[in-house]
């Protein structure tokens, strides 16, 4: 009896002793600065750290993408549709573009989509370089844009998140209408597409100007028939000038 004690006595010791080791070599083999190559890696999502642990870049499985109620340097996220990609931050930890992607089969067809977008310092999309595709029935619409927008002066990712629940909860369109557009007034959101070259959803392929209010004013263009198009537009978005006649 005393020997199987004894023996007892051992493997435990021997396992706690083989456990240490382990914990040892994986905590030095982590934190030494040397590098570490690897074949392949298979991983739901990786944190690009600065030494201090501000998040600089997110690369994520469609899971484990930021939305409602999810922490990133120290800002809480608002509930937004879940896309695998990478996400970006600046200095201040806040997020300043991204790249995402999905693309599934429906009951239509299907459909899908990519963009990339850089972002005004604490705001959102000043350049996006989307392409949309979806199919109905036997009807396919295609669209890849290169676009340019003006962003609210004063606007911020925080104080656009608040105002976005705060229009989610007015239930009248009307009110809401007029409480959206008294943000807009004060600069604090809103954005105004004002340059997108590419091809469009009803297959014109050019370059399209607009004005601060977000109305056509230029266009220069070919379409699916392989006519060419120059066309002026005034402050209402009425023709003044084309060419051909």
């Amino acid at each position: 009896m005393k020997n199987l004690n004894r023996e007892l006595v051992f493997l435990r010791t021997f396992a706690l002793a083989v456990v240490g080791v382990m914990v040892i070599a994986s905590i030095y083999s982590f934190n030494t600065n040397s590098n570490k190559r690897f074949g392949t890696i298979d991983v739901e999502r990786i944190n690009i750290i600065e030494k201090d642990g501000t998040v600089k870049m997110l690369i994520t499985n469609t899971e484990h993408f930021p939305s409602f109620g999810d922490s990133i340097n120290s800002r809480v996220y608002h509930e937004r549709k879940k896309r695998s990609g990478m996400l970006f931050f600046n200095e201040d930890g806040i997020e300043c573009g991204g790249f995402i992607y999905d693309g599934t089969k429906n009951d239509n067809g299907h459909s899908a989509g990519l963009s990339l977008t850089y972002d005004q310092y604490d705001g959102d999309q000043v350049m996006q370089l989307i392409t949309t595709d979806s199919k109905r029935e036997d009807k396919r619409i295609v669209s890849s844009m290169l676009a340019f927008n003006d962003r609210a002066e004063n606007e911020s990712q925080l104080e656009t998140m608040r105002i976005g629940e705060e229009l989610k909860a007015i239930k009248n369109p009307e009110e809401r209408r007029k409480k959206y557009q008294a943000y807009k007034d004060q600069n604090l959101m809103g954005s105004t597409t004002r340059i997108l070259l590419g091809k469009t959803p009803s297959e014109n392929n050019g370059l399209f100007l607009f004005d601060d209010h977000g109305t056509p004013r230029a266009q220069f263009s070919i379409d699916k028939h392989n006519q060419v198009k120059l066309v002026v537009f005034d402050e209402n978005g009425e023709i003044i000038n084309s060419w051909p006649q």
